[in-house]
């Protein structure tokens, strides 16, 4: 039976309150065969006593072994399950106390942890990373070949035909592959893995508060390759990110054995209960006693048609919460003590935003939040609009594709795209990405009436990331040509072509003369896009740009 992944969309929240303290000195380590942990001279052994049974390195605090119910899931390509690609010698230690094993693992300032509890299925993790002397931005659980089938065609990179980088491939059929392609943001899930309907293997993520990038953010999740699989709790990835790293302690993200079904929901991070490791010692740990919560009774201002999000963040940490679709109240929870900047966000274009604070066990109660009308593009009046602005570019031709598909895919649609404003069209004739080696120079078409075409106007174009310094520059009837666009601060990785439409939205305005325009009402004006940019290499990575939304201002 093939495997499913199930993704769960839902509100952040920090750990639960009611600290229960663990009691009682270390005791004695058990035999293998009830809860309790052995030594094998390599590995430090530990036995869940209700089917799982994992060990990790004494060496460097690889996970070197995870069987559950007597098959080994654990490796593929004769690697372990680790922090990056692994650390070096590490100091490794275990300790147990009542019904919790803690292995603690220190490699120069990284501290890695893995809890179990007694009776669970459960493999708890923390990562404490200080400082960027060591690059660990990623634990990734590697899982044997063959266990599993794949669900998720398009991280599935059984092709050696390499067409971008090493990581992004193209099979005989035109479809293309690679590991970045997740589809989902970290809003969108709780969980990833797999499930043969008998056994269920995921990693349920933690709330990332010391994670970049938002909410909004997409990194690898999972992939499969013909040496196995790998699922991933990424802590911090550079791709396209639009925030520095934040450094702290992350976690717990939990690697979880089923019998087939979804994790438990105790465990996802609005959920989970960790009033069992505050006296665990683990470095930089929070309990919910220190934390403190951000509720606001509603958002005025809203347009109903779309989703809200709140977010908060500072340099230390982010978390995030959905808004009510009748009034806008939200309530985000487990928030450690600081001063942040709170951004409202229509589904992904950020319209209010204001500083909080938060205090240890307190709560900061919000009046309404009002969005005000100008802060919202889609309020200003406009003779002609493509797309509404939503910080996305969804709705867009291939917009959708593009996060789990590279632009020379065989499914994706022409990359051409005049349109005719009027004829219905507009949005899903309009490609979502421009370059200025592929479609430079589209076309929109359109009247305007006598009035119209006799006074200056402003055209909008929102972005919502580039490529290579990619920005539009614009001309109308061959009559008038804007200045070329300074660029606005966009990640310098790829993003177009790895799943990723996400950085820094950005509106560009030109203000076009009334001589530009045609003064025949029934003659089409001309407006040209191009990209505008000297760097970038050729074809899709050329400059480029992700467009939001264009709309010619009355």
């Amino acid at each position: 039976m093939p495997e499913g992944m199930v993704a769960r969309r839902s509100v952040l929240a920090g750990t639960a309150a009611a600290a229960v303290a663990l009691a009682g000195p270390l005791s004695t380590p058990a035999s293998a065969a009830t809860f309790g942990y052995t030594d094998d001279g390599a590995n430090y052994v530990v036995d869940t006593g209700a089917g799982l049974v994992f060990k990790v390195s004494k060496t460097n605090g690889d996970l070197s072994s995870l069987v559950y119910k007597g098959t080994e899931y654990q490796g593929y390509g004769g690697k372990n399950s680790h922090i990056e690609s692994g650390l070096g010698t590490s100091t490794v230690t275990i300790a147990q106390s009542g019904p919790t094993i803690l292995i603690s693992v220190t490699y120069g300032t990284l501290k890695l942890y893995y809890a179990a509890r007694s009776g669970e299925n459960n493999v708890y993790i923390w990562t404490n990373k200080a400082d960027t002397s060591v690059s660990a931005t990623r634990y990734i659980l590697r899982v044997k070949a063959g266990l599993f089938l794949n669900d998720e065609p398009d991280s599935y990179t059984y092709t050696t035909s390499t067409i971008e980088a090493s990581d992004v491939f193209a099979k005989s059929d035109g479809q293309t592959r690679s590991k970045h392609y997740s589809k989902l943001r970290v809003m969108d899930y709780d969980y990833i893995g797999w499930t043969t309907g008998s056994v269920g293997l995921w990693m349920v993520r933690s709330n990332h508060e010391k994670a970049s990038g938002g909410p909004f953010y997409r990194s690898l999740l999972r992939h499969q390759s013909t040496d196995g699989g790998g699922l991933y709790e990424i802590l911090y990835y550079g791709e396209n990110q639009t925030e520095d790293q934040r450094f702290g302690l992350q976690g717990p993200y939990v690697i979880a054995l089923t019998d087939g079904g979804a994790p438990s929901s105790s465990l996802y991070h609005g959920n989970i209960d960790t009033s069992w490791a505050d006296s665990l010692g683990l470095l930089g740990y929070v309990a919910a006693s220190g934390r403190g919560r951000v509720a606001g009774v509603g958002i005025s201002g809203r347009d109903t048609s779309y989703a809200y999000t709140v977010g908060l963040a500072n340099s230390a940490a982010q978390y995030w919460g959905s808004a009510r679709a009748s009034d806008g109240y939200f309530s985000i929870t487990g928030v450690l003590p600081g001063t942040y900047t709170l951004t409202v966000f229509k589904e992904e274009l950020a319209v209010a935003t204001q500083s909080v604070t938060v205090t240890a066990g307190g709560t900061t109660t919000l009046n309404t939040i009002a969005i005000a009308s100008t802060n919202d593009p889609s309020n200003a009046s406009a003779i002609w609009r493509i797309n509404d602005w939503t910080g996305s570019p969804s709705g867009f031709k291939n917009a959708d594709l593009m996060t789990y598909a590279h632009p020379s895919d065989v499914r994706a649609a022409a990359w051409t795209g005049n349109v005719v404003i009027g004829s219905g069209t507009e949005t899903s004739g309009f490609p979502c990405y421009l370059w200025k080696d592929v479609n430079s120079g589209i076309i929109v078409y359109f009247r305007l009436t006598a009035a119209q075409s006799a006074a200056a106007h402003t055209l909008r174009i929102g972005v919502t990331t580039a490529y290579a310094n990619g920005r539009p520059q614009i001309s109308v009837n061959d009559t008038y040509t804007s200045a070329v666009p300074s660029p606005p601060a966009q990640p310098s990785t790829r993003s177009l072509t790895v799943g990723s439409y996400r950085g820094n939205n950005n509106t560009f305005t030109y203000s076009i003369p009334a001589s530009a325009w045609a003064t025949d009402p029934s003659t089409y004006n001309q407006l040209k896009i191009y990209v505008a940019s000297g760097s970038g290499t050729t074809s899709y990575l050329s400059a480029g740009t992700s467009i939001d939304a264009i709309d010619l201002l009355a």
